[in-house]
């Protein structure tokens, strides 16, 4: 889709309200197919260059990742610098695709998650799995938070799924906090159970990358209640969690939290637990609709 046709259907969406009819589910459905273009060029063009340089293009100035062990990479070169530490990744070329996008009713942001390969200089690979959150910014997508994990060996499934497409949703709608429904979530957790509190807040729509003891994703929020269940006593939860910031579409329907996960109790030798940073991506599925994860 060429720059001006873009623009124009940004200005129809932003200046007028949204309606449940066929142009809306158009104007969604086009942007949605833009945002999977842009992630897929982004990983065709970093599969013919070395090192990080294809990662940089797709990054936003102010790109966020969470670096497992310490805290936040905050910024596109504090993320990239954090990211050196891979072994090899210089040398390497890097490709990816997307599994999934889905979008905001007014398209200006949107999220994907897919397969990483990173093809080793001495010919060998490393598999990951990724989850990317998206801003239009200009008249080009770009991202503002993401994160890989290593995937564990096995087949996957690296066809295509459906785009996540918004219901319909009044122009700069007023939604509930988006902090609040994540606190909401972590309280919840404390009294339910962290299996419960993730069957509760999740849909049929979730999606957990599944850490590295996976091959592929997980779906649904009752086989991802099953998965962080594993550890954990019937009813109460070893930890806790809170949302530092959040960035929410206009439209009120898709955001993403970033916070900490923190433990409720310390490690035998008494000494406190580094918090886990983390994002996690939210939608609502219709404006009577309250927050409920979607991906993280």
């Amino acid at each position: 889709m060429h720059s001006i046709g873009i623009a124009v259907i940004a200005a129809l969406m932003m200046s007028c309200p949204l309606r449940a009819s066929a142009d809306t589910e158009l104007l969604t459905s086009q942007r949605a197919d833009e945002l999977r273009a842009a992630d897929q060029a982004f990983g065709t063009a970093s599969a013919k260059l070395e090192g990080r340089a294809g990662l940089k293009a797709a990054f936003a100035k102010d790109v966020i990742m969470p670096v497992p062990g310490k805290s936040f990479a905050n910024g596109r070169e504090e993320v990239l610098s954090a990211l050196k530490a891979n072994s090899g990744i210089d040398a390497a070329h890097i490709e990816w695709a997307p599994v999934r996008v889905g979008i905001s009713a007014d398209a200006s942001q949107g999220f994907s998650f897919g397969f990483m390969d990173q093809h080793q200089a001495d010919g060998t690979s490393l598999g990951f799995k990724y989850l990317a959150y998206w801003q239009h910014q200009g008249n080009a997508w770009k991202i503002v938070a993401w994160k890989r994990v290593k995937r564990a060996y096995g087949k996957i499934d690296r066809r295509a799924m459906p785009a996540l497409l918004p219901g319909s949703f009044p122009a700069q709608a007023t939604p509930p906090a988006l902090e609040a429904a994540e606190q909401a979530f972590s309280d919840e957790a404390q009294t339910l159970g962290l299996g419960p509190a993730f069957a509760k807040f999740g849909s049929a729509e979730s999606m957990n990358l599944g850490g590295s003891g996976n091959a592929g994703f997980v779906f649904g929020a009752k086989a991802i209640a099953q998965l962080v269940s594993a550890g954990q006593a019937d009813g109460g939860s070893t930890l806790n969690w809170s949302a530092d910031r959040v960035i929410v579409a206009a439209s009120g329907d898709l955001g993403i939290s970033i916070g900490r996960i923190r433990f409720n109790a310390p490690v035998a030798d008494g000494s406190d637990r580094r918090p886990i940073p983390f994002f996690t991506i939210w939608r609502r599925a219709a404006a009577d609709q309250p927050w409920r994860y979607v991906a993280e």
